[in-house]
């Protein structure tokens, strides 16, 4: 019989040092290609689904406009959604970062809107008899109260949308998505499991950053958990 290969490159093992030894530039292209599509498309989906969430809150007809069609677009399978912003976004970052927009706003227009009716009307009530004004209100009383459900919605959207990157292998930017996808082609073990996990550790420890910047907004809720 032969003796096995000491490389595990060569024995193709799941978990190899070798391969992230010998590949750690592209690794780090890959994450950094990961990083730069989630932390756009999570940044647009929030530029988008505040002012649509405001606009639900203040005028009661537009909730149920606004819920339907984000959760309309939230139901549309990812290739299918890639495939319909295709024509105009073409094989671009752009497309991908399009894709994830749509998605994340639902979670986030969700829970922005839930802590905004959160807020009791007597602490509107006794800010209007302070003189604050509806942008006022809005910015100093209404948005920080809603904090801890908008900071909620925002980890899962940060998270779901780490996840969702790796399907923009399909038109070549998909960060650590290439990877697997060109790992499962060629059915390169190490390649899979470390872009894998990478992905894995990405969604954690952001999801923890996000928990300590929350903590840090909304000290007031350490007390009550407390």
């Amino acid at each position: 019989m032969t003796a096995p290969p000491d490389d595990c490159l060569a024995r193709n093992d799941w978990i190899c040092g070798a391969y992230v030894s010998t590949r750690d530039e592209i690794l780090t292209d890959a994450v950094v290609q990961h990083l730069q599509l989630t932390g756009v498309s999570v940044a647009l989906a929030v530029l988008l689904a505040l002012p649509l969430a405001v606009l639900a809150r203040r005028w009661r007809w537009a909730a149920g406009p606004v819920l339907g069609i984000t959760t309309v677009l939230y139901t549309i399978p990812a290739l299918a959604m890639f495939s319909l912003l295709l024509p105009v976004y073409g094989l671009s970052a752009a497309l991908v970062v399009a894709g994830l927009v749509l998605y994340s706003i639902t979670l986030l227009v969700r829970n922005i809107l839930a802590g905004l009716r959160a807020v009791p009307e007597e602490t509107r009530q006794a800010a209007r008899g302070l003189g604050y004004g509806p942008i006022r209100l809005l910015l100093a009383v209404e948005l920080p109260l809603a904090l801890p459900a908008a900071m909620a919605g925002l980890r899962i959207a940060t998270v779901s949308a780490v996840s969702l990157v790796t399907i923009g292998a399909i038109v070549g930017h998909g960060g650590l998505g290439n990877l697997i996808y060109a790992g499962m082609n060629t059915y390169f073990k190490a390649q899979v499991l470390t872009a894998s996990v990478l992905c894995v550790v990405i969604a954690v420890v952001a999801d923890l950053l996000l928990l300590g910047v929350q903590r840090l907004l909304t000290p007031w809720t350490r007390g009550q958990a407390g």
